[in-house]
């Protein structure tokens, strides 16, 4: 059997595990927002990418982008060090995607020839650590305070469209860059996810690919299933806002208007405090 770690490992992992998930001490928060804003610019870096720049300059990018991969490749296995069951934290689905974000990068630094073998798809999984920012909404506590569930729920949908849109728009450019001359810039096909999931349809960028084709069609059906979904869980909070949890005795239905003395289901008399200055 392996040895049990010692009190002194113990406590050192603790620490660890709770300034990764802490929201107010100050190192907590200091964590939290490099976090936040070196994610902000790892994928800015991508876009970047993309666009026609001096080579000095995509340099500089790329030097930028490999110290933020090493930091988020440390925070990486800070979280399975402090983690209390590794294999689970392994699995969970943000570690997974810290993982294949960065393992991109460092196969262009580590693997020779890796460039010229072309990993530009591969690449182009840096997009996915969009899907990070999911983290930071796991739980209505942030950096700067607390907010509603109904906050967190509009901010959790805002969040999906847009990373729906963004990771959507780095495949699509990925898949038809070099086949597609509509499609030279992640721009290009940022306008065209956009245009495509809100069914306008110009036309004036299709895909050309199999590939393209596909995630276009994946894109829809998520979109379709995924944000209707969450905005009907801020829609019925909503509804629910000014309802009462009273139980009816006699048919059961509960959430009742605040100054209902009746049952609107079978009209059985119910009991609830009104204060009727309100």
């Amino acid at each position: 059997m392996p040895a049990e770690p010692s009190p002194g490992s113990r406590a050192r992992r603790e620490t660890v595990r709770f300034y990764l998930i802490d929201h107010r001490t100050p190192l907590g928060k200091a964590i939290d927002i490099a976090l936040l804003v070196l994610n902000v610019v790892f994928v800015a870096l991508f876009v970047a990418e993309t666009y026609p720049l001096p080579v000095e300059f995509r340099t500089t990018l790329w030097r930028l982008e490999v110290g933020i991969a090493a930091v988020f490749l440390v925070e990486y296995t800070l979280r399975l060090y402090g983690a209390r069951n590794r294999l689970e934290e392994f699995f969970t689905p943000y570690t997974m995607v810290d993982l294949i974000a960065i393992l991109p990068t460092f196969l262009v630094v580590f693997v020779p020839g890796a460039t010229v073998v072309n990993v530009g798809f591969l690449r182009v999984l840096r997009v996915v650590r969009a899907l990070r920012f999911y983290r930071f909404t796991q739980d209505a506590e942030f950096f700067f305070g607390t907010i509603s569930d109904n906050a967190l729920r509009a901010l959790k949908l805002l969040l999906t469209v847009l990373v729906l849109f963004f990771v959507s728009a780095g495949l699509f450019y990925s898949a038809e860059r070099a086949a597609n001359p509509a499609v030279a810039t992640f721009g290009d096909a940022f306008y065209y996810v956009v245009v495509a999931l809100s069914t306008v349809g110009f036309g004036d960028i299709v895909p050309v690919t199999a590939a393209g084709q596909w995630i276009t069609v994946a894109a829809i059906l998520v979109g379709i299933i995924v944000i209707p979904w969450q905005a009907g869980k801020i829609v019925r909070e909503w509804s629910h806002r000014e309802k009462v949890d009273v139980t009816c005795p006699n048919c059961g239905l509960s959430s009742h208007d605040r100054d209902a003395s009746h049952c609107k289901a079978c009209g059985h008399v119910i009991y609830q405090e009104f204060d009727s200055s309100e």
